[in-house]
């Protein structure tokens, strides 16, 4: 039975997103996305020389026919700083998917939602796919599905922080309401076991980055979070069994001996 990630149309085998920045090398960084079997990554325009191309940059060691590009718009503190940065990198790099950041604040990177959806509608109107980093707020949520945004990707936690999944209940909340478009976990994950609790939630999907470049082995740590991913959508479509205060035995109680 089919079980992709579907955005935008388009079919994704692996339901994990990486990022490119942190990695200690280029090669680290290539061979992280090989082992986790990745078929999107990440790239912050503001790391891309858009004024010159034919300089040699980490995106000379990413396979484009291999991997879909999504451009994102870190560090923009206004829409009109994140349009203008997308319509950048789609003439750079060839692609109109966009990872939309639009920051409301510096110290916790949390999103301007205002902001996001000012920016999600020019952006659809320009004929980008979106996808929005948000909090994890339902109306805000819906808002930009309105707005024609192509997933919605809410923390976890603060970017970077790998404390894993702290809200639970708005992510459960959101995961029985929102069917229209994916829903992806974007910032907070921090090992395998946080990206497996996501899944078994109920998320579409996982997108990373700090988790992995910043990990003791990043490598090691890219092939465990393929692993948690495929293990928590697993998980998820089997049905956990419900919680109960008291023991129920396993083995039957037939052929006890008394």
């Amino acid at each position: 039975m089919s079980d992709k990630l579907v955005i935008a149309g388009r079919e994704f085998n692996s339901r994990l997103i990486l990022g490119t920045g942190k990695f200690a090398s280029n090669e680290l960084m290539v061979k992280a996305h090989e082992v986790s079997g990745t078929e999107m990554v990440t790239v912050a325009v503001r790391r891309v020389n858009l004024a010159d191309r034919s300089q040699k940059s980490f995106l000379d060691y990413i396979d484009t026919k291999k991997y879909q590009l999504l451009p994102n718009t870190a560090g923009c503190y206004s829409s009109e700083d994140a349009v203008r940065t997308a319509m950048l990198a789609r003439e750079a790099l060839d692609t109109n998917w966009i990872k939309l950041e639009v920051i409301g604040d510096e110290r916790t990177l949390f999103p301007d939602n205002e902001g996001l959806i000012q920016a999600t509608k020019a952006l659809v109107k320009e004929g980008f796919i979106v996808l929005p980093y948000l909090n994890d707020d339902l109306i805000v949520a819906k808002k930009l599905i309105d707005a024609g945004a192509s997933a919605i990707m809410p923390l976890a936690a603060p970017i970077g922080s790998g404390l894993g999944i702290q809200n639970f209940t708005n992510l459960k909340i959101l995961r029985e309401m929102i069917s229209e478009v994916p829903l992806i976990v974007d910032a907070g994950v921090g090992t395998a076991s946080d990206a497996t609790v996501a899944m078994e939630l109920g998320v579409d999907g996982i997108l990373m980055n700090t988790g992995v470049a910043c990990a003791r082995d990043a490598v090691a740590m890219a092939e465990a979070m393929k692993h948690a991913v495929i293990a928590g959508r697993l998980a998820f479509k089997a049905g956990r069994i419900p919680r109960k205060l008291y023991a129920t035995a396993s083995s039957p109680t037939e052929g006890v001996i008394e």
